[in-house]
């Protein structure tokens, strides 16, 4: 399998999209977003590889004051913000280098909820106040059932024989929800946490963009 899917609209080719979990960009497509909340994807998600784009036991910052960046779909612009030692989840984002590429950061809220979306890693139920996003592509404007979204068909991400998947665990995003608290998301069940303080040690995955 070549890992490409090819649109025909019109009767004429669309640009193509990826395989969800096949190798991309330096990393494994995620799928795509609409920074404008269109429904028009404007750039691919490539998550990082394991072994070297996931850090474990990361603060979002290292203390639990407010300033910081609200956009729930720049990454890299709240990622930019963020390098330093102040924020050491971002920073270590934005310090990577992996196949040739060095514009790693960490994912804004809806772009990490896009991640958890397809590439789910369990067959666990999902937490149902949770899943409304206008930015993935297709827009999705209610949020989760207990089945929806399923566990990924992309084998690489399933738990227990993937090598590639998101352990249960809480991972953080670029995005404040409050002065001392930043937005997280726990892929056991895709609840995104409202309640994480800032300076307390969660997971961390590094992602990328390009442009469709």
């Amino acid at each position: 399998m070549s890992g490409i899917m090819l649109n025909v609209v019109g009767g004429s080719f669309a640009p193509a999209v990826p395989v969800v979990g096949s190798a991309f960009g330096g990393g494994f497509f995620a799928g795509q977003i609409s920074t404008a909340g269109n429904g028009t994807a404007d750039y691919n998600l490539v998550v990082g590889p394991k072994a070297s784009a996931q850090g474990i036991g990361y603060q979002f910052k290292t203390s639990n004051t407010g300033g910081d960046p609200t956009s729930v779909i720049d990454g890299p612009a709240n990622s930019t913000t963020m390098n330093s030692a102040t924020y050491p989840a971002a920073q270590f984002c934005k310090g990577l280098t992996i196949g040739g590429f060095s514009d790693w950061y960490c994912p804004a809220q809806n772009e990490l909820e896009v991640c958890y979306f397809n590439l789910k890693p369990t067959t666990n139920s999902n937490y149902t106040g949770s899943g409304i996003n206008a930015n993935a592509v297709p827009a999705r404007a209610s949020n989760y059932t207990a089945g929806t979204p399923a566990q990924t068909t992309a084998a690489d991400f399933i738990t227990g024989t993937g090598v590639e998947n998101f352990p249960s665990a809480v991972y953080w995003s670029s995005t404040q929800r409050s002065a001392s608290y930043g937005w997280a998301n726990y892929f056991t069940t895709g609840n995104q946490y409202t309640y994480r303080s800032k300076d307390s040690s969660r997971s961390v995955r590094a992602i990328r963009r390009v442009a469709v």
